[in-house]
């Protein structure tokens, strides 16, 4: 018996990105690497559109949030690698990363970021769990008799 069951591969986009500009973004433990190019405003993500990688509608609507910002929301094509995290980690790590290409291409485009808080990389993590408690900061409970 033959197998009449075929398999359909998304074929590996292959992307020309040149000319273009890099940079490196950090959310939580996410980290996204950002090639940008001038374009028609097209998204990928690890291979994949970002409106198919991403499912959310809040991380597709923060992910054009820089393009919004400074009113070329169709000038840039972005790829982008993306590793670790979760899908909120990784739209923040792009975030970063996007704004920081963009600061790249054009200098008078920071001030316009910075003041959203695009350029600056986000600190808050998980903080650690301590010895002697439930999670960071949570206690067991505690029983009086």
């Amino acid at each position: 018996m033959e197998n009449t069951q075929t398999t359909t591969k998304t074929p590996k986009l292959k992307l020309d990105f040149k000319d273009s500009k890099y940079a490196t973004g950090r959310r939580k433990t996410s980290i996204a690497r950002v090639w940008l190019k001038k374009g028609t405003g097209r998204i990928y993500v690890n291979g994949k559109l970002y409106s198919d990688y991403f499912s959310s509608d809040n991380h597709k609507m923060q992910i054009t949030r820089p393009f919004e910002i400074i009113n070329q929301p169709t000038e840039f094509d972005v790829r982008c690698n993306v590793k670790g995290g979760g899908p909120t980690g990784q739209a923040g790590a792009m975030v970063h990363g996007i704004s920081k290409a963009l600061v790249l291409f054009d200098e008078n485009l920071k001030s316009t970021l910075r003041t959203e808080k695009l350029t600056t990389r986000d600190s808050r993590a998980v903080e650690r769990k301590k010895p002697g408690r439930r999670k960071a900061r949570r206690s067991f409970q505690f029983s009086k008799r």
